[in-house]
């Protein structure tokens, strides 16, 4: 073997040990909650269900809690179907076939975003997982990996890249570009779709979702959102949808994986 090959394959064996532990890490999180739930652990409850990505209870140290403001579809008029969601990505979660929305040059670099800061481990106090769905005229576009790490390093597995670490990772992160927001903090709040995209540095309104200028229809859990989008709160397995322009696509709904 070449030492080409050599270092290709060390780099495939170590992010498939990175995946493995994250995988491992959330079973051990989820025992840890049965056995909270079966014994009456009291207050350690709530930390274990937000850490295994299930429903959190109501915010501490809250940044403003948005109210969700939902309508019907009918509202809308014909929805267009989303058609194939792409195949399943290194999270168990399928991945458009499609460019991104935008890169990640112009996300924040290390500094602190909306009281978000970028530090060198995960924090696991509070964490849960919300998946944002991106359409522009009808068509899928990507959310990108690495959003939230700074000098982000990709690691090849054979369900897709996977950005495994870098120079500090912000409490909001994606690690491939299958739309999953890890929410990794060391306090417990209500996040914003708005604070994601100032981490990326994109903007985001009701008339503008990164370089794409367009009346924004935002979708939530397959309702339609009737508020700014910039508001739209990250809660644990959100299913959040911006639809730029027109035609309007139909809610996508995917199925959280074990672990997510």
């Amino acid at each position: 073997m070449t030492s080409r090959r050599r270092t290709k394959a060390l780099r495939h064996a170590e992010a498939l040990k990175v995946l493995e532990a994250r995988r491992r890490r959330t079973r051990m999180l989820g025992a840890v909650v049965a056995l909270l739930v079966v014994t009456g652990g009291g207050t350690g409850i709530g930390i274990a269900l937000s850490s295994a990505g299930t429903s959190a209870p109501s915010p501490t140290n809250s940044v403003g809690t948005p109210e969700l403001k939902l309508g019907s579809l009918a509202s809308l008029g014909p929805l267009q179907p989303a058609g194939s969601p792409g195949p399943s990505g290194p999270e168990g979660v399928p991945i458009p076939t499609a460019p991104a929305l935008a890169g990640t040059t112009n996300e924040a670099t290390g500094q602190s975003v909306d009281g978000i800061s970028c530090d060198t481990s995960e924090q696991t106090l509070f964490h849960i997982h919300a998946h944002l769905t991106i359409f522009v005229n009808g068509a899928a576009l990507q959310l990108p990996a690495g959003i939230g790490i700074p000098g982000a390093q990709a690691q090849a597995t054979p369900e897709g890249s996977f950005v495994s670490s870098g120079t500090c990772l912000y409490w909001l992160h994606t690690h491939a570009a299958d739309g999953i927001i890890h929410i990794e903090s060391p306090v417990q709040r209500t996040y914003t779709l708005g604070d994601f995209f100032d981490e990326w540095g994109e903007p985001l309104g009701p008339a503008q979702v990164g370089p794409y200028h367009a009346k924004v229809t935002a979708f939530y859990d397959g309702k339609h959102y009737e508020a700014n989008p910039r508001d739209i709160p990250l809660h644990a397995h959100a299913q959040i949808q911006l639809d730029i322009g027109t035609p309007l696509v139909a809610p996508e709904h995917i199925t959280f994986p074990s672990g997510l």
